[in-house]
């Protein structure tokens, strides 16, 4: 049998991709591709028409006796994978193209000896955005099954295939996310995945004839999926509304009866508005607003696209009867073996926390699952560490980082976002990375791993070095300067974080200069490479530039006395001028003073982190069970961290956002930093 070949939908075939990569700013600082421009961002214009596509293929395959059959499968975009009528997964974690992921997946029990079906529901969503790498213009299915080590099936021209016409926008989510679906249970393409579909209407697919997937094995485990039953359902004028026991990632499912053409009107929220409705028009910036249309038989909704919510109304006319309401929950397999020990109200931070993790972890960290969907460098510095301690594994942070090596080809100083296409630049997270290699090597001793690592690490040292002045502090670092977020959580600090930001040195960035130095220097001693990036000279240039005499604090910039609560963090955290006691205890006590509160949730992590480094874990404790922090999430409801201490703090929060984590390293014995 001949190798599988990347198949497409007859119209994606033969078309020119489009190049989605390219630096955010070019060296003036200028944006080199506005996203909102007429070509959305991108050097070619994408075709309307080809966006918002699901495309679905069938094939048959005969099987006498056999023992064991292995599934070989990936997608661009994505896929949900049906044998013999079932579900079975769904995938490809999101990558490069240059280094696309495939699955392995044992599917001896979904087979039989006989006739059995293949159907693949495949997803090309076109959108430039934090998702996937889309709006490319490639779209394509690979796979390959063998059975008993014989290669039984291939992905090649003999699959049929077609548009599913049962999947229709009724708008779109958040920063141009997904599209809000209209599923039409009538559409006659919508039991596809039965055994007996007729296929007649379907077409053959096409061998694409510009395979630039470069296929890379999944490192990670497949998603877990299942369903989750409501906590309650109350019937509401017109309908239903759904509580479930937590906020949680996925879609909702339900069967219907009513006559053809009927509608439901699905509203998804993460909490309820005064009066007890759904807040479907959320604060993050999402409206969580899609339909299904009735066939006039029994209907199932089938949702493609995930959302994250807790809450749910579901409204239909009174002809039409609505049962077996459940929530498909999606998440990273989840097996938590670190124990913790704390109680009371701090065991409610970690509880929360614990929560967090294992329902907002996906194939990859995200920084909120309902807006951005997007994996930040900077959320491996909490998110994917909490996720480490909590499961004692790894290989989900390691495949993350991976991910971020992989931006180099676009900007050596790395993306800030990775395995999408829209294209971002973060100083903070770039200058944090090298800390991130050392503390997974002081987790699992992997020295391979940092190896492979270092010359990424190196590069970002580089790429930063030509924003270095002769005092060795860094001048006007063009990227985004984010210091924290929220800006209204900066505490006052005085420095013009435009973007791009304009000359001048400030607090922030050069202490994380100082920092990506000691940790080059350590990862550089750990191998066994001897470099001298003249940090000593970082840090008395720091001093010498930021230390207030009348304040015996360190200001946010040389032309300023305001000494914000983050211009004493990271001096504290890496030590610098900390030799002496009293300027020490003055900045541990400028942190204790302001409170986590003064702050904001990514922040609050190098705050602790920096007290517990300095041997003061009750005062991290008491920062950690403040009533204007994670308590006052609980108290507002939370059932997963929010991106913010409040609803209100900010004016798009996400009320599921891993970032806000931190206390299960804080908290746990393992390095902070």
């Amino acid at each position: 049998m001949t190798s599988p070949k990347f198949i497409s939908h007859p119209d994606f075939c033969d078309l020119e991709p489009i190049n989605v990569y390219h630096k955010e700013f070019d060296e003036e600082g200028k944006l080199i591709y506005d996203r909102h421009d007429e070509n959305d961002g991108q050097r070619v214009k994408h075709p309307q028409e080809l966006k918002n596509k699901h495309v679905i293929y069938r094939k048959k395959l005969s099987l006498g006796e056999f023992k064991r059959a292995t599934l070989k499968i990936t997608a661009d975009d994505y896929y949900k994978l049906y044998v013999n009528g079932k579900y079975v997964t769904e995938g490809p974690a999101a990558s490069y193209p240059e280094s696309y992921l495939y699955s392995e997946i044992d599917i001896t029990d979904y087979l039989s000896k006989g006739e059995n079906c293949f159907a693949v529901h495949t997803f090309y969503q076109g959108l430039v955005n934090r998702v996937w790498v889309s709006g490319d213009l490639k779209q394509m299915l690979w796979l390959e099954l063998s059975v008993d080590g014989k290669t039984a099936l291939v992905s090649d021209e003999s699959w049929l295939c077609k548009y599913h016409t049962g999947y229709t926008e009724c708008g779109m989510f958040g920063y141009e996310t997904n599209f809000a679906e209209c599923y039409d249970a009538g559409s006659c393409d919508a039991k596809f995945y039965d055994p007996d579909f007729d296929d007649s209407t379907f077409v053959f697919a096409k061998e694409n004839k510009r395979p630039d997937w470069k296929l890379e094995k999944q490192s990670t485990r497949q998603l877990d999926v299942y369903e989750m039953s409501p906590e309650k359902i109350e019937s509401i004028p017109g309908g239903m509304r759904i509580y479930l026991p937590s906020e949680a990632v996925g879609t909702l499912t339900l069967d219907a009866v009513g006559k053809k053409g009927e509608e439901i009107i699905l509203h998804y929220g993460e909490e309820l508005n005064e009066d007890g409705s759904v807040r479907f028009d959320m604060r993050c910036n999402c409206r969580y607003e899609e339909k299904m249309i009735l066939s006039g038989n029994k209907d199932k909704l089938m949702q493609f696209d995930y959302k994250a919510f807790r809450y749910a109304e579901i409204l239909f006319p009174d002809s039409v009867s609505v049962d077996n309401v459940k929530m498909i929950v999606r998440h990273y397999p989840y097996e938590p073996k670190y124990d913790y020990t704390e109680e009371g109200e701090l065991k409610a931070v970690i509880d929360l926390c614990k929560n967090t993790v294992k329902y907002a972890t996906q194939e990859q960290f995200l920084d909120c699952p309902t807006r951005e969907k997007g994996a930040y460098l900077g959320d491996l510095m909490v998110s994917g560490r909490a996720h480490a301690v909590l499961t004692g594994d790894t290989t989900l942070i390691k495949h993350a980082v991976f991910n971020f090596t992989k931006t180099a080809f676009i900007c050596e100083g790395l993306m800030a976002c990775a395995c999408g296409s829209l294209m971002q630049e973060i100083a903070d997270y770039s200058l944090e990375f090298p800390a991130i290699l050392n503390w997974i090597y002081s987790i699992d001793g992997d020295l391979e791993f940092l190896k492979a690592c270092e010359p990424y690490a190196t590069g970002v040292y580089n790429y930063y070095k030509k924003y270095e002045n002769t005092d060795g502090l860094l001048d006007r670092v063009i990227e985004w300067n984010l210091v924290d977020w929220p800006s209204n959580l900066r505490d006052g600090y005085d420095f013009p974080l435009t973007r791009p930001v304009d000359y001048g040195v400030h607090n922030v960035i050069n202490a994380l200069w100082y920092g990506l130095k000691i940790a080059m220097e350590e990862l550089y001693g750990t191998l066994g490479i001897s470099k001298n990036l003249d940090s000593e000279k970082t840090k008395a240039a720091f001093i010498r530039t930021f230390y207030n005499e009348k304040t015996g604090l360190f200001t946010d910039a040389p032309n300023t006395e305001h000494s914000a609560v983050h211009s004493s963090i990271f001096p504290l955290l890496f030590g610098i001028g900390t030799e002496d006691k009293g300027l020490a205890d003055r900045l541990a006590n400028h942190i204790k003073e302001k409170k986590l509160t003064s702050m904001g949730v990514y922040m609050a992590y190098f705050a602790l982190a920096a007290l517990k480094k300095m041997g003061d874990l009750e005062a991290c404790r008491e920062l950690a069970t403040d009533k204007g922090a994670w308590l006052n999430m609980i108290s507002e409801g939370a059932t997963l961290t929010y991106e913010a201490w409040g609803k209100d703090q900010k004016w798009n929060t996400s009320l599921c956002h891993p970032w806000a984590t931190a206390p299960l390293i804080i908290f746990a014995d393992v390095r902070v930093y």
